[in-house]
């Protein structure tokens, strides 16, 4: 049986339906921002170079988002599980507001 009582988990499985839905809708704005940079005449090469360097720091942000996703959803289908809510390393108690701030952390801060 897990730790948390019903209505933990009610509102982590709240924060992480509408943090999944946020995340999910912040992944196809970045993906629209990291498309190709044509070679257009109309930009200086100053200009060029920035919207390149704009580009990657929004590939990394969206690699990191994709991550988060991946977590969140993975916390989703195990918020049923009697060890949801412990440690993957240490196993002691995740504290209840790390879970509600960060619902897809598998770790404790120590252990983070």
């Amino acid at each position: 049986m897990s730790h948390l009582s019903e209505q933990d988990l009610t509102l982590i499985r709240g924060r992480l339906t509408k943090k999944i839905s946020r995340t999910m809708s912040k992944i196809v704005q970045m993906e629209d921002m990291t498309q190709p940079i044509s070679p257009e005449n109309s930009i200086g090469r100053i200009s060029r170079m920035d919207a390149i360097n704009n580009k990657s720091v929004m590939e990394a942000a969206l690699r990191n988002a994709r991550k988060e996703l991946d977590a969140m959803k993975n916390a989703l289908a195990h918020l049923a599980d009697d060890d949801f809510g412990l440690c993957k390393r240490c196993k002691e108690k995740i504290p209840m507001q790390r879970l509600v701030l960060m619902p897809g952390s598998a770790y404790c801060v120590n252990c983070a």
